[in-house]
């Protein structure tokens, strides 16, 4: 994929200021793209949007097709008339530095329960088109996905291994039943899904407007607990009780001499590919209809993987596999005629990984915070950048590059210095001065590094089970000096 010289901003939706606990799709996302443009920037990334469920990450969802509908805009939902003033009069107080997810899911399951009360009761035909064609149009996925949420609700939210045998193992009998005694939670489910992609679309459309490009993300392997997974058994390794037999993880390095145990069950990639990758066609139309480029996340995965037994403790028992390579890539194109993909190739690599990336013509990530840990030599200094590349400051895994500064050891932070020629007192902005200039056709830095905020402010520590994904904004801070500043880097650095 060639890229335009260009940057942008790192900032998930949750982020957005506003009344209902969580940013969303109502007016904030809009003041947020006229703010993008005001700064000269033509690229906004995004976490992945799909449906989150227990620790609240976009990394783990119930779908890889399904959008979240805890960012549905109550205000939106008023002005088409699904809610009435009296339904937001008992809105909680919420905090506005951070999401607070318990009461906030509360709050928007009951504001989304009560716009489906409206939708059946009242006529608003245009509404009612509008979804009996979203249904038709997304049938593929959606039927199952509705499914999958109503049973699991059924269940009191436990994973589909802990299900009975009938509705585990999809006995049709038992799932027509199903349907039949519960089609009002299931039409509920649908309906949700009918209101997030409406409004993500108009979202979507506005950027285009402001001539902006959406970058998202999708994490390569997919949750155990998802539609997916339950749906379409046959293409994960999965026993005949529907149980993992392997999952996915990393191996023991530097950082943890345990490796890591993520848990995703792993792809059968045989059958995938006697299907023509089919399902991964799909799953990137999908994600393309509602964003214009994708970050591919652990795209090592398709060169090799770290496959680890079911049930072991640590991922120190895994071993290497091989991955699709470039056949599951060629399939994509030949189907979608372009891969605007950006290959997260950070980390340690096999020499195979990078052989891939270039043989597809794939951008790959830089980041500048791992920069000064040695010498000049280090790929991650802007003068070892190739151009076909992304630099960012810090992406959402990473401390804020205050936070960073403050914690890096002082031999780090001594060549830090001397690389920028800067003092360190103004850090944050001295890397996003360094990322507009280099050589990277896209250079892109969290919002949180443009207010110079610290680590109390950082999106997500990766092995931490909970407290994060949290982090939010006020309106106040997206300041006109801040604007102007990033737009003079813009111009400097040729990147309007």
């Amino acid at each position: 994929m060639a890229l335009q010289r260009k940057s942008g901003i790192l900032l998930h939706p949750t982020s957005l200021p506003g009344p209902d606990g969580i940013g969303d799709l109502g007016p904030e996302i809009y003041h947020w793209i006229d703010y993008l443009d005001q700064c000269g920037c033509r690229l906004w990334q995004i976490l992945p949007l799909g449906p989150t469920g227990f620790g609240d990450s976009p990394y783990q969802c119930f779908s890889a097709f399904a959008g979240n509908p805890y960012l549905v805009s109550p205000l939106l939902l008023l002005e088409q008339g699904l809610l009435l003033p009296s339904d937001l009069s008992d809105r909680p107080i919420f905090p506005n530095h951070a999401v607070d997810f318990g009461p906030v899911i509360n709050w928007k399951i009951t504001l989304l329960d009560r716009a489906y009360a409206h939708f059946i009761k009242n006529k608003l035909p245009a509404i009612k088109k509008a979804y009996a064609d979203f249904c038709t149009k997304e049938i593929d996925w959606l039927h199952d996905f509705a499914l999958f949420m109503g049973i699991k609700e059924a269940f009191g939210g436990v994973s589909w291994d802990h299900w009975t045998e009938e509705y585990r193992k999809r006995n049709p009998e038992a799932l027509a039943l199903f349907e039949r005694e519960h089609n009002d939670v299931i039409e509920k489910q649908k309906f949700r899904q009918f209101l997030f992609f409406q409004q993500w679309q108009q979202v979507h459309e506005y950027a285009h407007k402001k001539d902006i490009q959406i970058i998202g993300d999708i994490p390569i392997f997919v949750s155990y607990d998802s539609a997916d997974a339950w749906s379409h058994p046959e293409l994960f390794h999965l026993d005949i009780n529907g149980l993992p037999t392997c999952v996915a993880g990393v191996p023991p390095d530097y950082f943890s001499p345990t490796g890591q145990l993520w848990g995703n069950p792993l792809y059968r990639w045989d059958v995938h590919k006697a299907q023509n990758y089919a399902w991964w066609i799909n799953r990137l139309r999908a994600t393309l209809k509602v964003v214009d480029i994708i970050r591919l996340d652990h795209f090592r995965g398709f060169y090799n993987y770290w496959e680890i037994p079911y049930g072991a403790p640590t991922a120190v028992t895994g071993k290497w596999k091989k991955g699709p390579g470039k056949s599951v890539f060629e399939a994509i194109e030949k189907e979608l005629h372009a891969l605007p993909i950006i290959a997260e190739d950070l980390g340690e690599m096999d020499p195979g990984v990078y052989a891939l990336r270039d043989a597809l013509n794939l951008p790959g990530m830089k980041v500048l915070q791992f920069a000064f840990a040695s010498d000049a030599s280090d790929p991650f200094l802007p003068h070892n950048y190739p151009s076909n590349c992304v630099v960012y400051t810090g992406t959402h895994d990473n401390d804020t590059s205050v936070g960073w500064y403050r914690q890096a050891p002082e031999e780090e932070r001594d060549f830090c210095r001397r690389y920028l020629a800067r003092s360190g007192d103004d850090i944050a902005w001295d890397l996003i001065r360094a990322a507009w200039s280099s050589k990277a056709n896209y250079a892109i830095a969290p919002l949180q590094d443009l207010l110079n905020l610290g680590t109390e402010s950082r999106m997500n520590y990766p092995g931490k089970p909970s407290g994060n994904w949290g982090w939010r904004f006020l309106s106040s801070n997206l300041s006109e000096p801040m604007a102007n500043r990033l737009r003079e880097q813009n111009i400097l650095y040729g990147r309007m």
